[in-house]
């Protein structure tokens, strides 16, 4: 008998919810209208790495919520000894994260290249916005979320790791260790 009431319960949910989502379309269109900020818009990024995301036809996505611009961040991502820039780029609607190491335009790593479409959520009744977010996370924050949530062991952590999130929803930590991106715990 509770198996029956739930499962009334949850298809009369679904029903609800399916009737609220905006029709195919209206996603489509959402991933057209996301705002997508030209490199130079970002006065504190150094010239050669803006000059590199414009080689290479970047622009830089914004979540729907935030006014400030963002989505550039620096920290030390590889070593403790450095300062590097991570900037999610998206080109032909699709991002992934260029790290910048030293702030090098030639040192380069690209991770998670993901189309933008799969980062968008309804974020109002009938309003659908872009979602995807970059962070710094801090030692101190990797540590933790992995005693909240688990997942893989970090190993040392000497520096900081790159926060990707679907903002609102979750985040994997990108960490550079032994010649490598390790994919750590972020928030659930």
């Amino acid at each position: 008998m509770k198996a029956v009431v739930l499962t009334t319960i949850l298809w009369k949910l679904s029903s609800v919810i399916a009737g609220q989502l905006p029709p195919p379309e209206a996603w489509v269109q959402a991933d057209i209208a996301t705002i997508r900020l030209d490199p130079s818009q970002f006065a504190n990024l150094p010239r050669p790495v803006t000059a590199e995301l414009h080689r290479r036809g970047c622009t830089v996505p914004q979540v729907y919520a935030d006014k400030r611009p963002h989505n550039v961040i620096r920290g030390s991502f590889t070593t403790r000894a450095q300062v590097d820039w991570a900037v999610l780029c998206s080109r032909r609607r699709t991002s992934s994260i260029l790290i910048f190491w030293g702030g090098n335009p030639t040192t380069i790593s690209e991770l998670e290249s993901k189309p933008d479409a799969g980062f968008l959520q309804v974020v109002n009744p009938g309003q659908i916005g872009f979602s995807r977010a970059i962070g710094v996370a801090s030692p101190k924050y990797i540590r933790e979320h992995h005693e909240q949530y688990g997942g893989p062991k970090p190993p040392p952590l000497t520096h900081d790791g790159i926060n990707d999130m679907f903002v609102g929803k979750a985040s994997v930590v990108w960490y550079w260790h032994r010649g490598k991106w390790l994919q750590l715990q972020g928030a659930d």
